[in-house]
C-alpha cells in the first residue's frame, strides 16, 4: 500500500504550518488512508471506518473537521461521482485539481484522466461565453478494459 512520500508530507506539513496548524497523528493517518485507497475515492464514512483500524479512539467529528480543514487548505478536493456521496482525493503538487473520471459500470473501477483536451474546451467556453468556470465535474460511464474483455469472452 502506498503512503504519503516524504516530499508530500513535507509539502502538507508546510501548508498546515503556514496557516497555523500542525500535522497531527490523526491528520496524517486520515491522509494516508485516502492515499492508500486513492483508486476508490472514499467517502467520509469510509475514511472514518478505515482510520478507526489504526486509531480506534478517533471520533467521526475529528474526521469531518479534518476533511473540512484539508479542503480549505486545498490539500483535498471533493469529487461527485454521481452516487449521492461526497468523495475525496488528495491534491498533489502536480495534480490537476479537477479532472474527469471514468467509472466502470460493471466493476465500479474509477480511472482518473489527464484532460489537456478538456482544458482547451474549458478555455474556449470561457472566452466565447464570457463566463469564468470555477469548478467542473465530468464523469464518463462505460466498461473498463478488463470488464469489456470479459464481456467479449463470455458473450
Amino acid at each position: 500500500m502506498s503512503k504519503l512520500s516524504s516530499e508530500e508530507l513535507k509539502y502538507i506539513k508546510k501548508k498546515l504550518i503556514d496557516k497555523g496548524y500542525k500535522l497531527t497523528e490523526q491528520r496524517e493517518t486520515i491522509l494516508n488512508v485516502i492515499v492508500e485507497n486513492k483508486i476508490r475515492h472514499l467517502s467520509i464514512d469510509e475514511i472514518y471506518e478505515l482510520v478507526k483500524i489504526t486509531l480506534p479512539d478517533i471520533g467521526i467529528a475529528t474526521v469531518y473537521r479534518t476533511i473540512v480543514l484539508l479542503k480549505k487548505l486545498d490539500l483535498l478536493c471533493e469529487v461527485d461521482l454521481g452516487d449521492g456521496f461526497a468523495r475525496y482525493e488528495i491534491v498533489y503538487l502536480d495534480k490537476e485539481r479537477y479532472h474527469p473520471h471514468l467509472i466502470c459500470s460493471s466493476c465500479g473501477k474509477i480511472i482518473e484522466v489527464k484532460d489537456s483536451l478538456l482544458e482547451l474546451v474549458e478555455f474556449t467556453i470561457e472566452k466565447e461565453s464570457n463566463f469564468k468556470i470555477i469548478t467542473r465535474n465530468i464523469v464518463f460511464y462505460g466498461l473498463c478494459n478488463e470488464c469489456d474483455n470479459n464481456k467479449i469472452l463470455s458473450g
